[in-house]
């Protein structure tokens, strides 16, 4: 699958394993929050890694920048999610620890990516 760049990517990769651990903490959830925090939480994980992909597959440099500011943003949304778990006591302290890593690693890897895309633009 040569025209689908993201596939190799590093980031999507990450993004798709950090979504699927997602899944797994929502599928615990009782079932009070599994349809409010945890549809909301999923959603956001997934947006990540659907808007890697998307912005792969645009035609210029500042469309695929757009996408990863949709990505970043969409991180950042995933661990806000998961910060409220924590403090609601619905995961452990140990389980919101590396997955705020692993959403830190995802943001700077499209920090990254964006700052490549603006040295190439102003070239």
């Amino acid at each position: 699958m040569k025209g689908f760049r993201f596939l190799e990517w590093g980031v999507y990769k990450d993004a798709k394993k950090l979504f699927h651990e997602i899944l797994k903490i929502v599928h615990v959830l009782p079932k009070e929050h599994r349809y409010e925090v945890g549809s909301q939480v999923i959603r956001s994980a997934l947006s990540v890694v659907l808007n890697i992909a998307e912005g792969s597959g645009k035609s210029s440099d500042k469309e695929l920048s757009h996408f990863f500011n949709i990505a970043l943003g969409s991180i950042y949304e995933t661990l806000a999610a998961l910060d409220v778990l924590k403090d609601n006591k619905l995961i452990e302290e140990a389980t919101f620890e590396v997955l705020s890593k692993e959403c830190e690693s995802i943001a700077n890897q499209i920090g990254g990516f964006k700052k490549k895309i603006r040295k190439d633009l102003s070239l």
